[in-house]
């Protein structure tokens, strides 16, 4: 790529994800309201790659609007045929579901998850060190947010296996924005799903099914099955692509600079601060859209209303603006006061502290167990899709010590 290109967004997917860095700096620096005149489609939208813009667009929802979908084409929700779910929702409808959905994301559950997971890392982490050599997407990154999603959802142990297949199937599909190509495992789950609510209004659990099944929204309605249906698949492709990119992206910068490793081998008590850094030099979710209410304008350009409006927040979050001349270098010790790679405002991922549990424990057994690990990201495939930048497999080696 042209170390000053024209600023230009490409949507980018698979191999494209290796380095979209270029293309956002051009776009920050020299054209931070965008305009992109064809969509595949025939139709235009705007682009903003700067933290402020992203930032303000994402905490206000009245005017950028998730009602209309999050990709840049138009009339999502009419070619999903389903009713919206939470992420396509609006305040305040999206505030009252969201009340009932957070009840099961309290820092006393979320805390209490850390046996199952630290137990399910050293397993997988251990099988990679006594191979010495594997998949780590495979092996661990990919099948530990499963768990924990499995686990949010209320789906027991034997069922986790069909669950584990639906999901791949499901986040592959919405990471390349069609989650209708993974026709078959929509039914499925929509069918099995469906099982499990009547199961929970006869002997309800301490999972979100159960919350959202004997919940009532604002004004004493209860939640429909189409909206429950909505939050387990908001749940399967959120869930799991945030995690799974976070630390995918994090293993390939501790390969790439092991001064930054020794900083957290010396001294682990950096990790849970080295998990916010490498949540925004990451940025799973690279982008989603938005719909602007009315007309906007911004830096001078005017949005019209009703346009798409893509919030690029792998650019926002390695703006110099607002994180300072290393803005696009990894510094695990770096102070950060805030960052969009779980959004913000409204539509705040509800399942960012699980993530960031997640990302310290992976974190602090491997560089237990393995610290001389190293993974080969030019080997590394990237997933397919325009919208989350994970790698779908990645080799790494290991010269761990005993566990």
């Amino acid at each position: 790529m042209a170390t000053n290109p024209e600023p230009r967004f490409e949507p980018c997917g698979g191999d494209a994800w290796r380095n979209p860095f270029a293309m956002y700096r051009a776009l920050r620096d020299r054209d931070p309201v965008h305009h992109v005149t064809d969509n595949g489609e025939g139709e235009d939208y705007w682009v903003l790659s700067r933290f402020q813009h992203v930032f303000d667009a994402a905490v206000d929802a009245a005017t950028f609007s998730s009602a209309q979908g999050l990709t840049f084409h138009y009339d999502e929700m009419g070619k999903l045929g389903l009713e919206s779910p939470i992420v396509m929702m609006d305040p305040p409808d999206h505030t009252s579901l969201r009340k009932l959905a957070i009840k099961r994301f309290t820092p006393q559950q979320v805390r209490a998850l850390e046996p199952m997971i630290r137990n399910f890392v050293v397993e997988r982490v251990e099988r990679l060190r006594e191979a010495g050599q594997g998949d780590v997407v495979a092996e661990l990154l990919k099948p530990l947010p499963s768990l924990v999603v499995a686990h949010f959802l209320g789906v027991p142990p034997e069922d986790r296996s069909l669950f584990d297949r639906w999901t791949s199937s499901i986040v592959d599909a919405s990471a390349e924005g069609d989650v209708l190509s993974a026709g078959a495992a929509v039914g499925e789950m929509v069918g099995y799903f469906g099982g499990l609510m009547e199961k929970r209004k006869a002997s309800p659990g301490e999972d979100m099914i159960s919350a959202l099944v004997h919940g009532k929204l604002k004004g004493g309605e209860v939640v429909s099955p189409a909206k429950i249906l909505g939050m387990g698949f908001t749940m399967v492709t959120g869930g799991n692509d945030t995690i799974t990119g976070m630390l995918g992206g994090a293993l390939e910068a501790l390969t790439h600079h092991l001064d930054q490793r020794a900083l957290l081998i010396e001294d682990p008590g950096r990790i849970p601060g080295a998990v916010e850094e490498l949540l925004r030099v990451t940025t799973p979710v690279q982008g989603l859209a938005r719909t602007v209410t009315r007309d906007v304008e911004l830096e001078g350009v005017r949005i019209p209303e009703g346009r798409k409006v893509m919030l690029l927040y792998g650019s926002a979050n390695r703006d110099p603006r607002e994180f300072g001349p290393s803005a696009e270098a990894c510094d695990v010790t770096r102070k950060i006061r805030r960052h969009v790679a779980f959004s913000y405002g409204p539509h705040h991922c509800i399942g960012a502290a699980a993530a960031r549990l997640q990302g310290q424990i992976a974190l602090e057994e491997l560089l237990l167990r393995c610290p001389e690990f190293s993974v080969d990201s030019a080997a590394g495939e990237y997933a397919p899709g325009p919208f989350v930048r994970r790698f779908r497999s990645l080799p790494f080696a290991s010269k761990g010590v005993a566990g």
